[in-house]
C-alpha cells in the first residue's frame, strides 16, 4: 500500500517518526509492504511557499496514494493578515478531497484512570459544511464580523448515513450495548439545527435496528462527562463536533490519545485531533499514542483490518500493564520513544 506522510510542524515529525516505525513493523508481521510518500504541509511549508500545501498534492492524494497519515499542522505565530492561523491544513483537505465525514472515536486506554462509567463513542462531524464552511469568507469591520452557518440536504443527509452504518458496525453503547446514535443540535434555537434534526428523523427511519437519539448541544456536553457509557455513535454538526469532541478527549485520558479519520467516498486522511505542541517538540515530551491509533484507523479503513487490530492491542497491552503513564500533563512519563518502544516489544 502507498501511504501519503505530512509530518507537519511543532511534535508532528516526533509523532509520524513513531508511528511510520509502529506501523511498518507491524504491517511487516503480516506480509504487507508499505511505501511511504513525504508530501509537505503545514506552518512551515507557508512559510515557504505562501500556501499551506504544495502544488498539485490533492490530485497525488486522491489518484496515487490508499491513504494519507498526516501528523499535527500549524504554528501560533504564523498566522494570516486577517489574523487567523495561516498554516493549518482543515479547510483545504476536507474541501478539496471532500472528506466530509470526520470521525472521533473516544475511548478509555485501560490503565489510564477509573471511570464510574464505561467511555467508548464515536462522534461523526460533519467535515465541510456548518460554520467552518465560512472559513475565510466572514465579513468583518472595526464594528461588527459575521460568519454564516450554512447547511445543505445532501451534506445532511450522507453524514447521518454514514453514522447510522458506522453504528451498525459496532456492538453498541458501553453502557447497555444498544446501538444507537445520537443526534446533537441546537435545534431549540437555530433553524439551521431544526433542519438537521429533522433530516435526521428521516434517515434514522430506514435504520431501524438502530436507535435514533436526541440531545441538545449543551445537555450533550454535560453528559458526556456524567453518563458516557451511554452513547455509541453521536452525529452533529462541524463546529459543535469540534467542541464535543475535545471535551470527550479529556475525559478519556487526553488529546494525546485520541485519533480521528476525515472519510470521503474517493480517499481519506488521518490524523490525531490534537495541535503540533510545539513548545515540547524536539524534547521526547510527546504522546505518539494518537497518532500511533491513528495508524490503525487508516489500516482499518483499506481492508488491513488485522494489522490494525495488531497496533491497537499492542498500545492498549502497553498501557494495561504500566509500561506506559501518563503525566498531569498528559506527556508520557517514558517519553515518546519510551512509547514507542513498548509498543513495538508488544506487537
Amino acid at each position: 500500500m502507498r501511504i501519503a506522510c505530512i509530518d507537519g510542524d511543532g511534535i508532528g515529525p516526533e509523532l509520524m517518526g513513531s508511528a511510520r516505525e509502529v506501523l511498518t513493523a507491524a504491517a511487516s508481521m503480516d506480509g504487507l509492504a508499505v511505501e511511504f510518500g513525504e508530501e509537505p504541509g503545514g506552518a512551515a511549508t507557508y512559510l515557504e511557499t505562501g500556501e499551506p500545501l504544495v502544488a498539485g498534492a490533492l490530485e497525488r492524494f486522491r489518484d496515487e496514494y490508499d491513504a494519507v497519515l498526516k501528523g499535527p499542522v500549524g504554528l501560533p505565530e504564523v498566522r494570516k493578515p486577517d489574523g487567523t492561523e495561516a498554516g493549518v491544513l482543515g479547510g483545504v483537505l476536507r474541501n478539496g478531497l471532500d472528506t466530509y465525514a470526520n470521525v472521533r472515536p473516544v475511548r478509555l486506554l485501560p490503565g489510564i484512570r477509573d471511570s464510574a462509567s464505561p467511555i467508548d463513542y464515536v462522534i461523526v462531524r460533519e467535515n465541510t459544511e456548518g460554520l467552518y464552511l465560512s472559513r475565510g469568507s466572514g465579513v468583518r469591520n472595526e464594528r461588527a464580523a459575521s460568519d454564516q452557518l450554512l447547511m445543505t440536504r445532501v451534506g445532511v443527509e450522507r453524514i447521518v448515513r454514514f453514522a447510522f452504518e458506522t453504528a451498525r458496525t459496532r456492538n453498541g453503547a458501553p453502557g447497555d450495548g444498544v446501538r444507537r446514535v445520537t443526534c446533537v443540535d441546537k435545534s431549540n434555537v437555530l433553524r439551521s439545527f431544526a433542519f438537521f434534526r429533522d433530516i435526521f428523523d428521516e434517515i434514522a427511519a430506514e435504520y431501524p435496528d438502530v436507535e435514533a437519539d436526541h440531545r441538545y448541544t449543551d445537555a450533550a456536553a454535560h453528559d458526556l462527562v456524567a453518563d458516557p457509557g451511554h452513547f455509541d455513535v453521536l452525529v452533529t454538526e462541524n463546529f459543535v463536533g469540534d467542541m464535543l469532541s475535545d471535551l470527550g478527549a479529556a475525559t478519556a485520558g487526553g488529546l494525546g490519545t485520541c485519533p480521528s479519520g476525515n472519510i470521503g467516498e474517493r480517499t481519506a486522511y488521518f490524523e490525531p485531533v490534537h495541535g503540533s505542541a510545539p513548545s515540547i517538540a524536539g524534547q521526547d515530551e510527546a504522546n505518539p499514542t494518537s497518532q500511533l491509533l491513528t495508524a490503525a484507523m487508516l489500516l482499518d479503513h483499506v481492508g488491513a483490518i488485522g494489522t490494525a487490530k495488531r497496533i491497537t492491542g499492542a498500545v492498549e497491552a502497553a498501557y494495561a500493564d504500566g509500561s506506559v503513564r501518563l503525566n498531569p500533563n498528559g506527556t508520557p512519563t517514558c517519553g515518546t520513544k519510551g512509547v514507542t518502544a513498548a509498543v513495538l516489544s508488544r506487537l
